[in-house]
């Protein structure tokens, strides 16, 4: 094992003079299985995800021990079909990229073992990446030519915060969620409309339809810093529905989600914007599978033109979790010399923001 990571190490070393950089990425972190080949860390040569979202809808969310046999079942074949779409043979990859952390730790462990397994037999460095960097990092993908600093608004189904990215392998936290992430309230509300899997999509469209009409709180916490509590709303927004029933009342689910929507995303955008301006940037990166979210890219939309300040959002299918975000994360990784690891890699449930 000494040798194998001598020579990745020096592998690692050289991929900084090399013109063209090939890194495969795997992921694994929750109901999507994903291997992409990323060249230079903005071109996607290919980016396979396989999706449990049909399997998961019959539980009404995620079930860890399910997610993970699938991705055993489906590993092997999305690698190598990921190499057959970028025409590329494994022996032309630079290096293998994977999530770590943060996730559901049996399906963590299926993308973990999985790439230590390509570095040992290819004989190639492993780096690896943080999920929610490569959230960030997906933004990469879109806009070629985004560069740090800017402000991050972090909207995944497990995070919300919002960081200061001052380069392409650090950043600070300027604030994050006491409690509910926003796509984790999104979903019990969901399910308590009786929604099926995923809530958050589904809130999403309904509301489309829907009004703003139904009083749920008055105030949210936290009006004087950066941090976020979902919680109330969410709770709010389940005792308006649960009220509703006792009472024999009719729930017009389509105003029920405008109006839970409207409240959720105001707080993410009243923040993230205060952010830019104490923070004295005009660049704002959205990043997660909240950033999907049509009503909340509308309204960054006219804010950050009223504010004067850049947008940037990933492509509809790099918000939800993919390889290739992985990938290119990795590639400035490798740039800066940094996350470069040996075969004892193990999955992290839980990683800092």
């Amino acid at each position: 094992m000494e040798n194998y990571f001598q020579n990745a190490k020096q592998k690692f070393d050289e991929l900084k003079q090399k013109k063209d950089v090939f890194i495969l990425g795997i992921e694994t972190s929750c109901d999507e299985t994903s291997a992409a080949v990323v060249k230079n860390g903005r071109e996607i040569l290919s980016n396979i995800v396989s999706t449990q979202i049909d399997i998961h809808k019959q539980f009404g969310g995620v079930v860890p021990e399910v997610a993970s046999r699938n991705h055993i079942l489906m590993i092997d074949k999305v690698f190598k079909n990921a190499l057959e779409v970028a025409k590329i043979e494994s022996e032309k990859i630079d290096a293998i990229a994977v999530t770590y952390g943060a996730g559901l730790m049996g399906a963590l462990l299926v993308g973990v073992n999985f790439a230590k397994s390509l570095s040992y037999a290819l004989n190639i460095p492993l780096i690896a990446i943080s999920h929610i960097e490569g959230h960030i990092a997906a933004n990469y993908l879109t806009h070629k030519n985004l560069q740090p600093p800017f402000i991050c608004l972090m909207v995944s189904g497990g995070h919300t915060a919002i960081l200061k990215v001052d380069d392409f392998t650090s950043h600070q936290l300027l604030g994050t969620t006491t409690d509910d992430a926003a796509g984790e309230a999104f979903d019990k509300v969901a399910r308590v409309l009786g929604l099926s899997y995923p809530g958050g999509a589904k809130i999403n469209e309904l509301a489309k339809r829907g009004n703003v009409n139904i009083k749920l709180v008055k105030n949210m916490p936290f009006q004087n810093n950066l941090n976020f509590s979902f919680s109330g709303v969410k709770t709010a927004a389940i005792n308006y529905v649960n009220s509703q029933k006792q009472k024999n009342e009719p729930i017009i689910t389509e105003d029920v989600c405008a109006s839970f929507q409207h409240l959720i995303v105001e707080e993410l955008l009243k923040k993230t914007i205060l952010a830019c301006q104490v923070q004295n940037l005009k660049k704002l990166v959205v990043a997660g599978g909240v950033g999907a979210n049509s009503y909340l890219k509308k309204r960054l939309e006219t804010e950050c033109k009223k504010h004067n300040i850049e947008l940037y959002i990933p492509d509809l299918k790099l918000c939800t979790d993919n390889a290739a975000m992985v990938a290119s994360c990795a590639y400035f990784n490798m740039l800066h010399g940094k996350n470069l690891v040996d075969l004892t890699l193990t999955a992290k449930p839980t990683i800092s923001l």
